[in-house]
């Protein structure tokens, strides 16, 4: 079966919400790429600044990561990033951390969020990061929480928003790693772009042996997504329409 597009007509403004520096850069910025060609309007929230993630001292690790974020945001068109202080590698769901989410969802107000895989504890790629884990599960939990006026009150009383309600979740995967539901093409200048984000964290894959170089491991990922899509390159998702009726009682018939 070939997954359908995404439809992306549906939307305009895309939030993207996940632990660490570099964590959006493995594939999924090339989506990113796509949607800023078409004038949509996306944002990264990190929930750390990535500071255990070498060797050097936590503060100078932090500084030197978010500089390459900033820089690989620059390279797909985000002009909006957004970075929390919440403690790299011991990250832990909670009240503080739904409430932080739930701040710059009401804040940026997105058609869409997307948010890291939640569920898999082992992946393709070997065992899921603690981080991206609860990363996940909370974004997924503040989704909800923005849309309920009762929830994080403060935030409409004290700080002027107002309550959200995003259409589209989104999980990006990889070709054998979820059940994805919809494709974006990224073939040619997208894949390009996203390939060249992941090589502006230059200092952070240094710091890591062996790691594979961004423009030989990308295109495969990609192009094997590809074939569930029916073209050369794509980023896949599970996605979720809230606003679209619930189907489970169609199936019961």
């Amino acid at each position: 079966m070939v997954l359908p597009a995404l439809p992306d007509e549906t939307f305009r403004r895309v939030l993207c919400v996940v632990a660490h520096p570099d964590d959006m850069e493995y594939g999924t910025s090339a989506a990113v790429a796509r949607w800023t060609s078409r004038g949509i309007d996306v944002g990264y929230l990190l929930l750390t600044r990535g500071e255990a993630g070498m060797p050097n001292p936590p503060e100078e690790t932090a500084r030197l990561r978010l500089a390459e974020q900033r820089a690989a945001c620059a390279t797909v068109g985000v002009e909006h990033l957004t970075a929390l202080e919440h403690p790299d590698g011991v990250l832990e769901h909670g009240v503080g951390l739904r409430r932080d989410i739930c701040r710059e969802i009401r804040r940026f107000t997105p058609d869409v969020v997307v948010i890291g895989t939640p569920f898999e504890i082992e992946t393709p790629m070997g065992f899921n990061q603690a981080d991206h884990r609860v990363a996940g599960v909370a974004t997924a939990d503040a989704v909800n929480d923005a849309d309920n006026r009762w929830i994080f009150p403060e935030q409409i009383d004290d700080e002027g928003l107002d309550t959200w309600n995003t259409r589209w979740i989104l999980i990006p995967g990889i070709a054998g790693e979820l059940a994805a539901t919809h494709a974006v093409d990224v073939s040619g200048r997208p894949l390009e772009l996203g390939v060249a984000s992941l090589e502006a964290h230059a200092a952070y894959l240094a710091a890591i042996p062996d790691h594979p170089a961004p423009d030989d491991f990308i295109p495969k990922i990609l192009a094997a997504n590809g074939k569930h899509a029916g073209v050369d390159h794509a980023v896949l998702f599970r996605a979720q329409d809230r606003h679209a009726p619930p189907t489970f009682l169609e199936d019961l018939v």
